[in-house]
């Protein structure tokens, strides 16, 4: 019984880091990565489409992403779908392809990309700790239906603490990673 409590507190709060991980990999360091525009979707014949399933996304250089549609006719849509997502770019349209400039990033902008980051960081801890609620309300109900006795909760409490501790512990760890390759120049 606790122990498929802890099992199912781990995988959920691994989760969790998971999407943190993902949450990070939107944000502009240094140099551009297409994880920049996976968010973006595209209105693909009345259907909201990643833009990587409607064309080629690739990274030509550390400030540059081209954007191939495979569809000459997905341009605009593509076009527009970019500057609706309003990722601090305009795009360039030349006819065959996109191709988005991301200007070297000022002390400024890093500063509010880190704070975007600290937001994503919050979030993931507070989901953490609803996973840890969860835990705990499970345990109380064990105790309450006389599975488990009032020490073994207390053991089981103890566990379910260690295990957010370490979860939260990785995510300052991910959010410190983060920072410096946000504030690397």
């Amino acid at each position: 019984m606790l122990n498929d409590i802890y099992n199912d507190t781990k995988e959920t709060m691994a989760k969790s880091i998971d999407s943190l991980k993902r949450d990070y990999g939107t944000l502009r360091t240094g140099s551009v990565t297409t994880n920049i525009v996976d968010h973006i979707r595209v209105d693909y014949y009345g259907t909201p489409t990643a833009l990587n399933q409607v064309g080629n996304v690739t990274v030509s250089d550390a400030t540059t992403i081209s954007i191939n549609p495979w569809e000459k006719t997905m341009l605009s849509a593509i076009e527009k779908a970019i500057q609706e997502a309003n990722i601090g770019v305009n795009p360039n349209n030349d006819g065959d392809f996109i191709k988005l400039f991301f200007p070297a990033m000022s002390a400024e902008q890093r500063k509010e990309i880190v704070k975007q980051a600290k937001g994503m960081t919050d979030n993931a801890k507070v989901a953490l700790r609803g996973v840890r609620k969860n835990a705990n309300d499970d345990i109380k109900a064990l105790e309450k239906d006389k599975d488990i006795s009032e020490d073994e909760a207390k053991r089981a409490f103890d566990e379910i603490q260690k295990i957010t501790d370490t979860n939260v512990a990785l995510c300052d760890t991910l959010f410190a990673s983060k920072e410096q390759d946000i504030l690397k120049v």
